[in-house]
């Protein structure tokens, strides 16, 4: 099920996504006097196509993986006299590059508006109190206290912790330390964070916390089980969502910490479960799957999520949320903090300085597509913004075959006052389809790396 809804999820993303920056080069093309002969998202054997105005033909194809805008040139084929004024390669400079930027600049308009829609839903999260603090961390040294709530990162607002993990993110590729506002029993302290010692690789961001000795609040859930990966030991044992977990091999559960230290302390070892189900009593056989820990150490993992965020304590609820108007420039902020995140990472990893593990392919985009359909509509929406500005930074990139690549040429011709010579033109392009080959070999590699160190 979980499958097919990410196949499904990533279908409807990358399509609208296609759609979205390829009309942007329509769009702008149009309006600029010039003919387009074809419209087209996806490839392979059509599924639909029809004639619009101005004989546009729109084509819809049966592998949604990209799409293109043909326009009328010269360089392309016989162009009636007529239309010779409308052809693109008679266009100036100015118009040329425009419709070469409309498409990136297409899915960051669309970013915006769809983080100005997440801001103005909602997103749900938890409160960011202090459960524990490490000793001999840096939280520790920069005087945190267990029950403090973290309400500010820098200058920015941090309602839910997964603002405040976001924030000190960023921070950390941009300087050393940061200033984190604080309020506890004794109102607000502002104390200087430091992350020097972070590890800010983008493989390491989910770790962030931890890193810096910060333990969050957590209530103590009950042993129920809320939800199941199909595939999975628990799936695969019988266990239901509902169920409540009362023995594991006559060992007393009361609390969903208590059942995940069990868990991860059985890996491939199978027990006795005795679990509540309404009014029923029932025994399963549960083996976990061995996964590798945090330290290296094989550690059980069975698939199964504990009740959702809907039944935290009131107290360790709350949600990030702006009006119409206020959401404006905090989506712009948005989008400007990932679309210049994205291109700092970038430079870090030609540099050598980022692992190039965080480039991602289709398997994992599918999977995350999949996560945040199934969390709800505002998940989805940040799913898209996300993946809409890195679709729009990447083809800014100067890459041959690129829109960043076509950029660059119209610069070397501004420089030159000629364009550069056909010879050179696709030699640049049999260069640009080696660098996009070898970007796609590493993400397929990184996929698999991560699906079979699951």
């Amino acid at each position: 099920m979980f499958i097919a809804l990410s196949i499904l999820a990533f279908t409807i993303a990358i399509g609208l996504l296609v759609a979205v920056h390829e009309y942007g080069h329509f769009w702008v093309a149009r309006r600029s006097g010039i003919k387009v002969l074809r419209f087209a998202i996806g490839f392979g054997w059509p599924l639909w196509r029809w004639h619009g105005k101005d004989q546009v033909e729109y084509v819809i194809g049966s592998i949604p993986l990209g799409g293109y805008v043909k326009m009328l040139d010269e360089r392309e084929g016989d162009v009636a006299k007529e239309d010779l004024a409308r052809a693109f390669n008679r266009q100036s400079l100015k118009i040329r590059s425009t419709v070469a930027a409309a498409g990136p600049a297409a899915n960051i308009l669309f970013a915006i508006v769809a983080y100005w829609l997440v801001f103005v839903f909602g997103i749900s999260g938890i409160k960011p109190i202090i459960g524990e603090i490490i000793t001999n961390t840096p939280a520790d040294k920069a005087g945190f206290r267990s029950g403090e709530e973290i309400i500010a990162v820098g200058e920015e607002s941090t309602p839910t912790w997964a603002s405040v993990g976001n924030a000190i993110f960023i921070a950390s590729q941009r300087r050393s330390q940061v200033l984190v506002t604080a309020s506890g029993v004794d109102g607000n302290r502002v104390l200087n964070l430091s992350l020097y010692q972070v590890d800010n690789d983008p493989e390491k961001a989910k770790d962030m916390l931890r890193q810096l000795g910060i333990q969050p609040k957590q209530p103590l859930l009950p042993a129920v089980i809320g939800k199941i990966l199909p595939g999975e030991p628990a799936s695969q044992a019988g266990f239901q969502p509902g169920d409540r977990i009362l023995l594991a091999e006559g060992q007393p559960i009361h609390t969903w910490d208590e059942w995940v230290k069990f868990v991860r302390d059985h890996p491939n070892i199978s027990f006795n479960v005795e679990v509540e189900r309404g009014s029923e009593r029932l025994i399963l056989i549960l083996q976990p799957a061995a996964v590798k820990g945090e330290n290296g150490d094989s550690v059980g993992r069975i698939g199964a999520a504990p009740s959702s965020l809907g039944e935290l304590p009131e107290e360790l609820r709350a949600t990030l949320r702006y009006s119409p108007l206020a959401a404006v420039p905090q989506a712009i902020k948005k989008v400007w903090e990932i679309g210049s995140l994205t291109v700092m990472m970038i430079g870090k990893m030609l540099l050598g300085e980022t692992s190039t593990k965080s480039i991602s392919g289709p398997i994992t985009i599918a999977e995350y597509a999949g996560y945040s359909a199934q969390i709800g509509f505002t998940s989805f929406l940040n799913f898209l913004a996300v993946v809409s500005i890195s679709l729009g930074v990447l083809n800014l990139l100067p890459v041959p075959v690129l829109d960043g690549g076509h950029l660059l040429y119209n610069f070397i011709e501004l420089l030159r006052g000629k364009p550069l010579s056909e010879r050179s033109q696709i030699l640049g392009h049999q260069m640009g389809v080696v660098i996009l080959i070898g970007l796609m070999c590493v993400a397929f590699y990184n996929d698999l790396a991560r699906l079979f160190a699951q």
